[in-house]
């Protein structure tokens, strides 16, 4: 099914916006994989910088989505995929923020996993968009997008449970818990990103 042609400018907005939070989720993998505050410190700088990207992209889509009478989706569909990538990124940069401003001693492996899982999320999401003006399959890369989403669900779920039983240091737990939040956030908004597709996918069909 080919709900956007090539040629469509606002195809090419989402594909901007994907590739950048694509980029962004590996940048702060490699920060936290690496084992080296400056290393993450210049990931969590990237990040930022991706996201200020991030923010022009989805100035020119609401621009031109006000310039535009007729758009190849709903203008409500269009207006709520770009925002809910937006979010991917900001849930991104919120998250690089925390774990250089919280000064951790040591990046705790479930973050690294968490991450990973990430990485993997906003991967599924970009070949979904590559699909998308495609006759391909949407809806599968949307639903990996909902597993690994559930997989970081149950990740956190048992990091939080093991940080309040052994963790004797209160500041560490309140900032462990944060950071796991912003993650489990993030992972959220993918999901919001694959089901919003999937409702257009569905309406359009």
């Amino acid at each position: 099914m080919r709900l956007l042609p090539r040629e469509e400018k606002f195809f090419g907005y989402f594909m901007q916006q994907v590739e950048l939070i694509s980029l962004a989720s590996r940048a702060l993998l490699a920060g936290v994989a690496s084992g080296d505050a400056t290393v993450l410190a210049k990931a969590a700088q990237e990040v930022a910088e991706i996201e200020q990207k991030g923010d022009e992209v989805i100035h020119e889509v609401f621009h031109k989505l006000n310039q535009t009478f007729i758009t190849p989706l709903d203008p409500e569909d269009l207006h709520s995929l770009s925002s809910h990538l937006d979010d991917v990124l900001d849930g991104l940069e919120d998250s690089a923020h925390r774990l250089v401003a919280y000064r951790l001693d040591k990046i705790p492996r479930v973050v690294i996993h968490v991450c990973e899982r990430l990485v993997a999320c906003t991967h599924a999401l970009l070949l979904a968009f590559q699909a998308l003006s495609d006759h391909r399959k949407v809806l599968d890369h949307c639903i990996e997008v909902n597993r690994i989403e559930g997989e970081v669900d149950q990740i956190v779920r048992e990091a939080v449970i093991e940080l309040f039983e052994h963790e004797k240091d209160p500041i560490t737990v309140i900032k462990l818990k944060e950071i796991y939040e912003f993650l489990e956030i993030t992972s959220d908004r993918c999901e919001d990103v694959a089901d919003v597709l999937q409702n257009v996918v569905v309406k359009n069909s």
